[in-house]
């Protein structure tokens, strides 16, 4: 087994295009040909007691939940802490991956798993209520980002038609040449100097034709227009060009908006959380009567603050997230939003052991463990 192996699983489990546009994931240190031939350390963070206890281990591989390279770095030495984590992971040959928003957003990924808890579902990847993304992941395939309509006597179709597909027009998933046609009738009158391919100047003509759409990407585009104007038998061929939209993933994207079957206090939804998380104490900002029953939440783990709008926009009555500053969480209880915070790493930890057994799956053979040193830099006291 190779690094690549190990990101080839990591991004099936948290695809890439997940993360967020600020975000830096995917393989940050490593070579994608070196073996794997030691442990795969999971972390929420790679702190110099985790690099400490995965070289004691012989590890091969982090996979570190936080990007352990995040702003701009001009150097890396020994100065610093993350510079000493860093420079001591490419001493000891050890890959490090990092997937932060990507698992947060994927399905079946690190929100998911809190919505699990809160809602009391009672068994692993079951969700007791209705669970969508409170942003919807809007995926975008390159092939299809626009789409070139044009219209063209049908005797001459078929020639166009395979002249757009090899120029890369025509592309969804594994099909190629793939289009759309519909009979009608053009009109066009053709003034001085001009020569119709069909009728003649100086007099208004009506023509069968086919309208032909074909999806292209954009980058195909340009050669796919030098085509077309190449192989269509009129002399000012009509085209459209459109730009399509992407289409929402449901199940995928930042936030979710939980709907319980069972409506349930904000209270319970503490106990609940606590449970989950197994940490004695959250911090519960209340916005109404306590003893209300709730239906509809947003949960975001981590620092969620930047979607708590969203989440009031989108219905819900309770935001639930690791952590979030005085004036943000003024705002929300002014808006009517009651707020369970959790601790930021508090609701990221906990995934980690349902990771390994992912990874262990998709890496048979791969021995996967979850870093016994890794934990909250804030404890209660």
């Amino acid at each position: 087994m190779r690094v690549t192996d190990l990101v080839r699983a990591m991004e099936a489990i948290a695809p890439l295009n997940l993360a967020e546009p600020w975000d830096n994931v995917g393989l940050l240190v490593g070579s994608m040909d070196r073996e794997v031939s030691g442990p795969i350390v999971l972390t929420i963070d790679l702190t110099e007691r985790v690099l400490a206890e995965a070289t004691g281990a012989r590890a091969s591989a982090v996979v570190a939940y936080h990007p352990p390279i995040w702003e701009g770095m001009k150097r890396i030495t020994g100065a610093t802490p993350r510079g000493r984590v860093l420079l001591g992971a490419m001493e000891a040959g050890m890959a490090v991956y990092s997937p932060h928003t990507a698992l947060d957003a994927a399905a079946g990924g690190v929100t998911d798993w809190l919505c699990e808890g809160i809602s009391g579902g009672g068994a692993e990847g079951r969700v007791a209520g209705d669970c969508r993304a409170l942003l919807p992941h809007v995926a975008r395939e390159a092939t299809q980002e626009v789409k070139i309509v044009t219209f063209v006597p049908e005797r001459s179709a078929d020639e166009l038609r395979n002249a757009l597909a090899s120029a890369g027009a025509g592309i969804i998933g594994g099909y190629q040449v793939c289009s759309f046609a519909t009979m009608g009738t053009g009109t066009f009158f053709g003034g001085a100097g001009t020569h119709p391919s069909v009728g003649a100047p100086g007099r208004l003509e009506r023509a069968a034709e086919l309208r032909l759409e074909m999806v292209c990407s954009k980058a195909a585009l340009p050669l796919a227009m030098e085509v077309l104007r190449r192989f269509h038998p009129y002399e000012e061929p009509a085209v459209d060009v459109y730009e399509l939209l992407g289409r929402p993933e449901r199940s995928q994207g930042p936030g979710r908006r939980l709907v319980l079957d069972q409506p349930a206090t904000l209270a319970a939804l503490a106990e609940r959380l606590k449970a989950h998380l197994g940490i004695a104490v959250v911090n519960v900002a209340r916005a109404g009567d306590e003893d209300r029953p709730i239906s509809t939440i947003g949960v975001v783990p981590g620092s969620g603050a930047s979607m708590a709008a969203a989440a009031r926009a989108d219905g819900c009555e309770v935001f639930i997230t690791g952590e979030m500053k005085h004036h943000e969480l003024l705002d929300a209880l002014n808006a009517g939003t009651s707020v369970i915070l959790a601790g930021h790493t508090n609701t990221e930890r906990g995934y980690l052991p349902r990771l390994a057994r992912r990874l262990s799956a998709a890496l048979p053979g791969a021995s996967v463990v979850v870093s016994q040193r890794d934990r909250s830099p804030r404890v209660p006291v």
